[in-house]
């Protein structure tokens, strides 16, 4: 599909990134293009998958989560698929992505404090069968996310 987007779908998912409430017709006004048009465009970039929902930013800290966190895990390949679904059923594992290096996983995980991501970490994760090692990164100070959209759970088409 990304073949076929032109200059007018881009700047439409532009505009859904900054704002994923932004009414049809505010989005046709803002690109100057008819609200008809808009409207099959939005349906068709929704119907391809390429804009695949909307969501809410929330604020971590504000909801109670103060400790955020990269782990990354090494793990036997064998195993990835059901340690991919024991990892998706993790209270606060916010992003998960299978990468080249290092090392094999590395999950952005969220937490109310210290002790609650010791547990996760030691607990949970390190709990696993498969899960070699883990390493964790604490995140001292997260800037506003880039292009306004903070990482997601990926589907299962995401691995």
């Amino acid at each position: 599909m990304a073949d076929a987007l032109d200059s007018t779908d881009h700047r439409i998912i532009e505009e859904l990134v900054r704002d994923g409430r932004i009414a049809v017709r505010t989005l046709a006004e803002t690109l100057h293009i008819s609200r008809a048009n808009a409207y099959a465009r939005l349906s068709r970039l929704r119907e391809t998958g390429v804009v695949r929902g909307f969501t809410a930013r929330v604020d971590p800290v504000a909801r109670g989560l103060s400790t955020s966190a990269y782990i990354t895990l090494n793990l036997t390949q064998p195993d990835w698929r059901e340690i991919r679904e024991r990892l998706r059923t993790l209270p606060g594992v916010v992003h998960m992505a299978l990468v080249g290096g290092e090392f094999d996983v590395i999950l952005l995980v969220r937490a109310a404090d210290n002790a609650a991501l010791r547990r996760l970490v030691l607990d949970n994760i390190q709990g696993i069968p498969g899960v070699l090692s883990t390493r964790t990164l604490l995140v001292f100070e997260e800037p506003e996310p880039i292009g306004g959209a903070e990482p997601g759970l990926a589907g299962p088409e995401g691995y």
